[in-house]
């Protein structure tokens, strides 16, 4: 498992240049299934638009990438969008701008330079986040370790996710693996040797930067 950049929402952002109205958006999407139907989504909502303009990038080492100029010029549209995406890292989300033509033509170079621009503020509209290979932890302990533990758990790279009582208090905690042997050698030094550990899963979250 090795962390990967992604968007942590939908959103979208809009800007016009000569005339012509353009519209990034941009979502998070895990399969071609979900990242046409995200196209299909933005084309029933712009269906008078005169363009649409789509791209994604899926997998962990981004081995589905796709395009499309959608009717304008051959390589002004899909692949700077793309480029734009690739550039950035992310992968796992798709991006679709749509135009809205003004009646001032803008040649190759402005469309390749408009079309960017809609995919740039997709993204930024969107969020671009680091997805890290997290565990997450079960811990169990006595009432009386509960200060010492949550004191020692304050400025560490964890997040208390949830926290139940009954006879005991259990914790659960997740953890970005790069940290995990941290946190857990420090729960043992912390609970003199008393708090075992628990691993549930290993999953991916978003982590801030």
């Amino acid at each position: 498992m090795n962390p990967y950049k992604t968007l942590l929402k939908a959103g979208e952002d809009q800007f016009i240049v000569n005339k012509s109205r353009f519209i990034g958006h941009a979502a998070p999407v895990t399969t071609v299934e979900e990242a046409l139907g995200f196209l299909e989504k933005t084309r029933n909502e712009h269906r008078d638009a005169n363009h649409n303009c789509f791209a994604y990038i899926l997998g962990v080492n981004k081995g589905i990438m796709r395009y499309s100029d959608d009717g304008e010029p051959s390589g002004t549209a899909g692949l700077p969008i793309i480029e734009v995406m690739k550039a950035r890292d992310v992968t796992d989300c798709a991006v679709v701008v749509t135009r809205y033509f003004g009646g001032i033509l803008l040649g190759a170079g402005g469309l390749v330079r408009a079309y960017a621009q809609g995919a740039k503020i997709a993204l930024d509209a969107a969020g671009v986040g680091t997805m890290h290979p997290t565990s997450r932890y079960m811990i169990d302990m006595s009432y009386p370790l509960l200060g010492k533990i949550e004191h020692f758990l304050k400025d560490k790279p964890a997040i208390v996710e949830d926290k139940t009582f009954t006879d005991t208090v259990t914790m659960t905690l997740i953890v970005r693996q790069i940290d995990e042997r941290e946190l857990i050698d420090g729960l043992a030094s912390a609970s003199d040797g008393r708090i075992e550990a628990i691993r549930l899963e290993e999953i991916y979250l978003p982590w801030a930067e």
